[in-house]
C-alpha cells in the first residue's frame, strides 16, 4: 500500500482579516496533528497551509489510506483479583475481557492467553490484542471535526444551513463565517467526509469577479494552488500572496522615483494580504496642502481607515503619493485610482481640521480639562494622576541631581515638572479624541506650536516610550524622567488597588510598564535605587488610598528584570548572581556585573570557589550576626594564617578594581583564593570549642564573604 497526498479545503464567506493567518496555520496544523495521532501520516509528511479571504485549506503529503494495525498490551487487574486460588478466571476478569472484545466462551483458554508480569509489589494480568488501524474515511472525519472545534475563532457566528444542504430547514451551525463548500481529495479520490452541513467534493469557487470558470474543479490534491491560480484567479497561499504584494509595492515605489519607499508595517501587510485574493498595486495621490498636517496623522488615517501604504521619501518624510492594493485588475485602472483618491480626501480633510482647531488653544489651557477625564474609578481623574506624575518626576530629578550624574539639577527638575504637567493635555484634543494612538505625539507638536522648547516637546512626545518590546527609549534626560514617573505611577497605582496581572491577563499592561522602567534604568545607566523609586512613587498618592502592596511590586519588578536579562542570553544562575548581590540597589551596573560573572565562571577556579562561597554563607547564616573583626594573634593554624595573609594581599586589589568599575578584573583577582580557601576548610575547624577562636574564624569568613560577593553572589553559581 502506498501513500498519496491529501487536500482539504473549506470555502467560506470573507474571513476576519486580522485573524486569517492564525486561522490558516491552525487549520493545517491541527488537521495534520490529528491525522498523525491516528497513524495516517508518514515520517516524510509535509504540511502546507493555504489561507485566502474566502478559504482555509491544507495540503498534507504522504497520507495512508489505512493506518497500520497495532499490537497493544493492556493491564487488566492484579492476579489476586482476576484468578481464584486454583487459577480459574473470576467473574470480574471475564467481564473485563468481554468488554475488550475477547472470546470468553472458553474461560480456560481465555486465561491461558493472558500474560502475568510483576506490577509493583504485586503481580498483574495483561491482555495482548491487535487494534485495527483507522481508515482515512473515519480518521479524516475525526481530524476535521477536531480541527474545526479547535480553530482560534475570534467570534463565532451562528447561521442557518442552506435549504439544499443535507440538513435543510431551521438547522443551524456555528463557525467563524458561513461555509459553502468542502473539498477532501486523497490523490484523485474524494474522501466522503462531512462538516458544517456540507459533504466533501472536488469543486470550489475562485475570484468573485475574475475567475475564468465557476465552479473551479480540482483534478487531484496536488493541483490545488495551480488550478486556483489558472481557473480561479486566486493566489491560495497566504505567504505567496504576501510576497507578491511586497514585490509590487517595491516596484511601484521605484517607479515613482526619488528614493521613495512604502511604509514598513508588517501588521498592515498581513491585514491587506488577508483582504485580497489576487493583488494589484496601484499608485494614487492627494493634494500637497495636506502635508502641512503632521505626517503621523496622515499616515495613521491612511493605514487604519483605508489600509493604504503611504510613500515616504529617502529622508523618511511623507509624500503626497500612496499605494493601494486592489483586489481587481481592470484594463483601465483610472476609475479604481480615482475612487480611492476621492475616498481618502475627506479623511485627510478631517485630520487637517482637527489639527487647525486644536492649535487655537494652548496645552496649558487644556490642563484643567483633565479634571473631568476619569482615569480610574479608584484612582481619580487624569488631573489627579498628572499631579502624582509631577511629584514623582520632581523626586527622580532630585535624586539624579544628588547623584552628580546629571548637571543642572534645578533646571532638570523645572523641565521635568513642566513636561509632566503638560504630558496628558493632548488627551482632550480633537485629534487624539479621533486617533488615540497619537497621544503624546500630538502633544509634542502642540508644545512646539506653543513656543515651548524642544526638550519639553520631546519629553511630552516620548513619555509613553517604550510602548512595546524593542521600542526606542526617550531621547532626552527630561523625557526619561517623565517616562519613568508615568510608568511608576501606573505600576504603583494599579498594584496599590490590587489590580495585579494574573496568568496571561494584564489589562493595564503592567508587564510592559515594568519592562520600560527596567530598560530605562539599565540602558540609560541611571544611578537610581529602584527600591527608592517605588517608595517615592507610593508616597505620591494620598494617604489611605492604596493598600500595602509595595513588597509585591518589588517582587514583580525583580521577576521582570530576570526575564529581561535571560532574554539577553544570560543563564538563570548568572542572572541570580548579579541581581542578588545588589540587595535591591542600582540596576544600572547589572550588565557589567553579568559580564564579570560570565568571565569568572569560565575560570578553572570558579566551581570550587562558588561551592566554598555557598558553604561560607551557610556557616554565617547559622552563626547569626558575625563581627568581621579579625585578631591576628588568635590565628593559630597555618591554613587560617595563609588565608588571612592572602586576603590582606588580594582584597585591597579587588576592592580598588571594584571601585574603579572594573568588575571583571575584580572577580578574576578572587581566583587567587582557591588554594588558601581549600586548605582552610581541609585543616581548620571553624566552630571551635573555644569561643574566641570560633568568633575570630567566623569574622575571617565574614570578611572573605563580603569581599567575594561585592560584584556578584557567587554562591548562586554553585552546583
Amino acid at each position: 500500500m502506498t501513500t498519496q497526498n491529501l487536500l482539504v479545503e473549506l470555502f467560506v464567506e470573507e474571513l476576519p482579516p486580522k485573524a486569517l493567518r492564525k486561522l490558516g496555520d491552525a487549520f493545517a496544523g491541527v488537521l495534520a496533528d490529528q491525522l498523525k495521532a491516528q497513524g495516517l501520516t508518514s515520517s516524510d509528511t509535509v504540511v502546507t497551509a493555504f489561507a485566502s479571504p474566502r478559504r482555509l485549506a491544507a495540503h498534507v503529503s504522504h497520507v495512508w489510506l489505512k493506518a497500520e494495525d497495532k499490537a497493544v498490551q493492556q493491564k487488566l487487574m492484579p492476579v489476586s483479583v482476576g484468578l481464584t486460588a486454583d487459577g480459574q478466571a473470576t467473574p470480574a476478569l471475564l467481564k473485563k475481557l468481554a468488554a475488550l472484545g475477547a472470546d470468553v466462551t472458553d474461560p480456560v483458554a481465555a486465561v491461558a492467553a493472558l500474560k502475568r508480569a510483576p506490577d509493583g509489589k504485586a503481580e498483574a494480568l495483561f491482555y495482548d490484542s491487535l487494534v485495527t488501524g483507522a481508515t482515512l474515511d473515519t480518521g479524516l472525519q475525526k481530524a476535521l471535526d477536531e480541527t474545526i472545534a479547535k480553530l482560534p475563532i475570534p467570534k463565532v457566528m451562528t447561521y442557518q444551513l442552506e435549504t439544499d444542504c443535507e440538513l435543510p430547514g431551521w438547522s443551524s451551525v456555528q463557525f467563524v463565517r458561513p461555509a459553502h463548500s468542502l473539498i477532501a481529495l486523497h490523490g484523485q479520490t474524494v474522501v466522503p467526509v462531512k462538516a458544517l452541513g456540507l459533504t466533501a467534493g472536488r469543486a470550489t469557487q475562485g475570484h468573485r469577479f475574475e475567475a475564468a470558470v465557476s465552479p473551479v474543479v480540482l483534478a487531484d490534491a496536488d493541483s490545488y494552488a495551480q488550478t486556483l491560480a489558472r481557473d480561479g484567479a486566486v493566489i491560495a497561499s497566504f505567504d505567496e500572496r504576501r510576497a507578491e504584494i511586497a514585490r509590487q509595492l517595491a516596484a511601484a515605489a521605484t517607479k515613482v522615483g526619488g528614493g521613495c519607499q512604502p511604509i514598513d508595517d508588517d501588521a498592515l501587510l498581513d491585514e491587506v494580504t488577508a483582504l485580497v485574493e489576487r493583488p494589484n498595486v496601484l499608485t494614487c495621490e492627494f493634494e500637497k496642502q495636506f502635508l502641512d498636517v503632521p505626517q503621523e496623522c496622515l499616515i495613521l488615517t491612511m493605514k487604519a481607515n483605508q489600509k493604504y501604504f503611504p510613500l515616504l521619501d529617502a529622508q523618511g518624510r511623507l509624500t503626497h503619493r500612496f499605494l493601494v492594493v486592489s483586489n481587481i485588475t481592470p484594463d483601465d485602472a483610472s476609475a479604481v485610482i480615482g475612487g480611492n483618491e476621492r475616498v481618502v480626501r475627506p479623511r485627510l480633510a478631517d485630520a487637517k481640521f482637527f489639527f487647525d482647531q486644536d492649535r487655537k488653544k494652548t496645552l496649558a489651557s487644556r490642563v484643567p480639562g483633565l479634571d473631568k477625564v476619569v482615569y480610574h474609578n479608584k484612582l481619580g481623574t487624569q488631573g489627579e494622576r498628572t499631579e502624582r506624575v509631577r511629584a514623582i518626576a520632581r523626586g527622580i530629578a532630585g535624586l539624579l541631581a544628588k547623584s552628580g550624574q546629571q548637571p543642572g539639577g534645578e533646571a532638570l527638575a523645572a523641565a521635568c515638572d513642566t513636561a509632566a504637567q503638560l504630558a496628558k493635555a493632548d488627551l482632550v484634543t480633537d485629534m487624539v479624541g479621533e486617533f488615540p494612538e497619537l497621544q503624546g505625539i500630538m502633544g509634542g507638536y502642540y508644545a512646539r506650536h506653543d513656543g515651548l522648547s524642544e526638550d519639553i516637546a520631546f519629553a511630552i512626545e516620548d513619555h509613553y516610550k517604550p510602548r512595546f518590546a524593542g521600542d526606542e527609549l526617550p531621547r532626552t534626560p527630561t523625557g526619561v524622567v517623565v517616562a519613568l514617573a508615568d510608568k511608576l505611577e501606573t505600576l504603583v497605582g494599579m498594584f496599590g488597588i490590587g489590580n495585579l496581572p494574573t496568568g496571561d491577563k494584564d489589562p493595564f499592561a503592567l508587564r510592559r510598564h515594568a519592562l520600560g522602567v527596567i530598560r530605562m534604568l539599565i540602558e540609560r545607566e541611571l544611578p537610581l535605587q529602584f527600591y527608592e523609586l517605588t517608595r517615592m512613587a507610593f508616597a505620591a498618592f494620598p494617604a489611605g488610598l492604596l493598600g500595602d502592596h509595595a513588597t509585591a511590586l518589588d517582587e514583580f519588578l525583580v521577576e521582570r528584570l530576570k526575564g529581561y536579562l535571560r532574554d539577553g542570553g544570560y543563564e538563570a544562575a548568572e542572572v541570580d548572581a548579579a541581581i542578588y548581590a545588589q540587595k535591591l540597589g542600582q540596576w544600572s551596573t547589572i550588565p557589567k556585573r553579568l559580564a564579570a560573572v560570565r568571565a569568572f565562571a569560565a575560570l578553572p577556579e570558579s566551581p570550587a570557589l562558588a561551592a566554598a562561597n555557598k558553604r561560607i554563607g551557610n556557616i554565617l547564616k547559622k552563626a547569626g550576626e558575625v563581627d568581621p573583626h579579625v585578631n591576628p594573634a588568635l590565628l593559630k593554624e597555618k591554613a587560617e594564617i595563609d588565608l588571612h595573609t592572602a586576603m590582606g594581599r588580594f582584597v585591597p586589589e579587588a576592592d580598588a578594581l571594584f571601585e574603579a568599575g572594573d568588575y571583571t578584573a575584580s572577580l578574576k583577582v578572587l581566583a587567587a583564593f582557591r588554594g588558601p580557601v581549600d586548605a582552610f576548610f581541609d585543616d581548620v575547624m571553624v566552630n571551635a570549642e573555644e569561643m574566641d577562636l570560633r568568633l575570630n574564624r567566623q569574622g575571617l569568613l565574614r570578611r572573605l564573604h563580603d569581599a567575594m560577593n561585592r560584584v556578584a553572589d557567587l554562591s548562586r553559581l554553585a552546583g
